[in-house]
């Protein structure tokens, strides 16, 4: 018996394991949060002194101050820059520093540069012209690269250091302490790159009558950023991902040939030296016109100086305070305009140089485009603070430094040009302008978060580029996006990654996170909000280095508004948005149970018979037909009834009764969320907009359902009819369901035709 009674125990004993691992099987997993409006906090750095949770700058921040006295020398002959720089290093961060870290960006052109080394190589074609075998065979490397002749100590020691490709380490004798200065002293010279020979950012134009335009940036040694995030930005310079640099005040004087016009970074200094008389009175008179530009040389006075050669010299000299970097243009081929642009009471000038290859398009549209870009930055930033901006074109360049950018948009020999090319000409001058902005003076770490240089000034410059034109094809709205947010996910990138490794460097990097914010300001947020927010971002971090949390914060702290879940779909993830009407259902009143009805009082134990006469019910409409005899809300003497029992101030408050009635289910089939924009079109033609907040899928984020009840029959719906949302799939968008083509499809087929 004892042995039955444990063999009996032990069977229970199983059974119930058996029992409890059947159950288990069937049971749900626990799971963390994934609803798409959870919080950021496991994405943001934690807030601390130096940077606020409001997304402002904290009591304990710091930044460097880094100043420079620089003596260049531009040989035209050799096509050779030499340069001495006195840089004085000011450490107002709370660290002691052991070592200063310098960019030598002119190394990745050096002979021994590791830059070619980390692309893939491939025979593309299999056959060459002799030219291109030659170029791709036969030619030595351009010897490009800084030759540093020394770095020496202020009392004219030599300081230890060591290059490591784009950067230098200057070992310091003993440790810099908070609030010290170190000043040291750097003479280097290296060979001018051919931008349309050798690449590059900046470099030399040459031109078939021998002269060159000469578009100088990146040409002297630069202290890397040492903030309270990254510590060094020190990351190697590979071609891409742009620069981190310091803010401080600049002395430099550059010799050139006499016989060239010159521009820079900064204020000249010494314009009785370098400009005729004649020169320095247009210039003058270009201070008082806010309208049309004035031509300080002109045309023909620039072919005539371009037919010449001087062997004498001019040394321009100029200052800039409050600045982050310096360049410099010059040639003897340059037409020089220029007018006064009103920011907010301060006159500012517009500038232009190009040569007359650049003609007619550049005298119609530069300095213009450069004026219109000053004045929408200012209203949608903060006023412009430096004391002019200068557009300088050179055939195949886009690149933008403090006051002086560099661009092209070059006509036909003949003078003529595209559409495409005008349109090319007025983005990149308004974008490079535009940059002043964006990282010139808020100076976010280009090295790191392209988007945050990139992505908002593509989005500033889309509205300033529909400000100078209504009808500009930008490029950078919520439906240019389209193609790529469709495409390969093995390559696409977050735009929350570091530069030099995202696929798709352009629409990663410049239109994604610029149509992201378009669509903020003009279907998430809403004008007024949005552009109080960012104006608040761009003020706070006027001359400081913000990084995207400081960006995300402060949108939010500004607008009452959570953004989360915008951000972490938009910037941290590869989503993509694609909402469609999944059902319609319609429904007519009836005084008789439905089988819905009666199931519901069956359930809660109602007699509907008890209710005869006392309510009204909702019947769906087979196939989507409501039968003749549909009743209407008049038809109900419940409600008549009930509605006369109501005082006058009562019943003035009740609008007119709807007759037509419809569940709609909208369903996501992409991963983000976003509003939905919903266009009712009814029977008489009028159509109604609604937009639901992205918070509508809080709950089930794969479909949510809406009513309508309305006087007049709905005769189609359609989901974001202005291609606000970037939606990638536009053939489910419709009811009745219109067969057309997705706005992806659309463009593959635009592209495979």
């Amino acid at each position: 018996m004892q042995k039955l009674k444990y063999l009996v125990l032990s069977i229970a004993i199983i059974s119930s394991s058996v029992f409890a691992q059947e159950q288990e099987k069937v049971k749900p997993q626990g799971h963390t949060d994934q609803n798409k409006f959870r919080q950021m906090k496991d994405l943001l750095a934690t807030p601390n002194e130096t940077r606020t949770a409001s997304g402002a700058p904290g009591y304990a921040y710091t930044q460097q101050k880094v100043d420079y006295v620089m003596n260049i020398r531009l040989d035209e002959n050799k096509n050779q820059i030499f340069g001495d720089e006195k840089i004085t290093y000011h450490n107002n961060s709370k660290d002691h520093l052991e070592y200063l870290w310098v960019q030598l960006d002119q190394n990745m052109r050096a002979k021994d540069s590791k830059t070619p080394d980390i692309n893939t190589e491939n025979l593309e074609s299999p056959f060459y012209g002799p030219q291109s075998f030659t170029n791709a065979n036969l030619k030595d490397r351009f010897d490009g690269g800084f030759n540093i002749e020394y770095v020496k100590n202020e009392d004219g020691s030599s300081l230890s250091h060591i290059i490591n490709q784009t950067m230098m380490r200057i070992n310091l004798p003993k440790p810099l302490a908070p609030g010290e200065v170190f000043k040291f002293q750097i003479k280097w010279w290296y060979n001018i790159n051919d931008i349309n020979v050798d690449g590059g950012r900046s470099g030399l134009e040459t031109f078939p009558d021998g002269n060159n335009n000469y578009t100088i940036a990146q040409f002297y040694p630069r202290l890397c950023v040492y903030d309270n995030v990254e510590g060094w930005q020190n990351m190697q310079f590979w071609g891409r991902s742009e620069f981190a640099l310091e803010f401080g005040d600049f002395e430099v004087k550059i010799t050139v040939p006499a016989d060239h016009v010159l521009e820079a970074t900064g204020d000249l200094q010494n314009p009785k030296d370098v400009l005729s008389k004649e020169q320095q009175k247009r210039y003058e008179a270009a201070k008082k016109s806010f309208k049309d530009p004035v031509f300080i040389v002109t045309q023909e006075e620039a072919e005539l100086a371009e037919k010449g050669r001087s062997a004498k010299t001019k040394t321009w000299h100029f200052k800039a305070d409050q600045v982050r970097d310096f360049a410099f243009a010059s040639s003897r081929k340059y037409i020089w305009d220029a007018m006064a642009v009103d920011i907010n009471g301060r006159s500012v000038m517009a500038i232009s140089l190009y040569p007359k290859e650049g003609n007619p398009l550049w005298e119609e549209h530069s300095t213009r485009v450069v004026a219109n870009t000053l004045e929408e930055y200012s209203k949608l930033t903060f006023d412009y603070p430096y004391s002019k901006a200068v557009s300088v074109h050179s055939e195949r360049q886009g690149m933008e430094y403090p006051m002086i950018c560099f661009n092209y948009g070059r006509p036909n020999p003949d003078g003529t040009y595209s559409e495409r090319t005008k349109r090319g000409m007025i983005g990149v001058i308004t974008h490079e302008v535009g940059h002043n902005f964006f990282p010139m003076i808020v100076n976010s770490d280009e090295r790191q978060w392209t988007w945050m240089d990139e992505g908002l000034n593509s989005f500033v410059e889309t509205l300033a580029e529909l400000d100078y034109d209504p009808n500009f094809i930008t490029g950078n709205l919520p439906k240019d996006i389209v193609p790529y947010m469709g495409g390969d996910q093995s390559h696409l990138s977050p735009i929350m990654s570091q530069g030099d490794y995202v696929f798709q460097f352009g629409p990663n990097a410049y239109t994604k996170p610029a149509a992201g914010l378009y669509m903020l300001r003009h279907t998430i947020m809403g004008p007024e909000l949005f552009d109080y927010a960012f104006r608040t971002y761009s003020q706070r971090w006027m001359f400081k280095h913000p990084t995207p949390a400081d960006f995300f914060r402060t949108m939010e702290d500004a607008s009452a508004m959570d953004l989360d879940w915008f951000w972490r779909g938009w910037f941290y993830t590869t989503d993509y948005t694609d909402i469609g009407v999944k059902e319609v259902k319609q429904y007519y009143l009836t005084d008789k149970p439905t089988e819905e009805a009666k199931k519901l009082a069956e359930r809660y134990n109602m007699n509907l018979k008890d209710y005869e006469g006392k309510l009204i019910y909702y019947a769906e409409a087979e196939n989507g037909v409501v039968p003749a005899d549909a009743k209407t809300p008049s038809d109900f003497s419940v409600l008549n009834n009930y509605i006369a029992s109501l005082s006058n101030d009562e019943k003035a408050k009740l609008k007119e009764a709807p007759k037509h009635f419809y569940q709609v289910t909208f369903d996501k089939p992409g991963g983000l969320v976003m509003p939905i924009i919903v266009e009712l079109t009814y029977e008489d033609g009028t159509k109604e907009r609604i937009t639901y907040p992205a918070q509508i899928w809080r709950y089930n984020e794969h479909e949510v359902t809406k009513v309508y009840k309305t006087t007049k029959a709905i005769t189609s719906i359609v989901v974001d009819p202005d291609l606000e949302t970037a939606d990638v799939d536009t053939s489910n968008n419709s009811w009745p369901k219109q067969e057309k083509e997705s706005q992806f499809d659309k463009f593959k087929s635009k592209i495979e035709g």
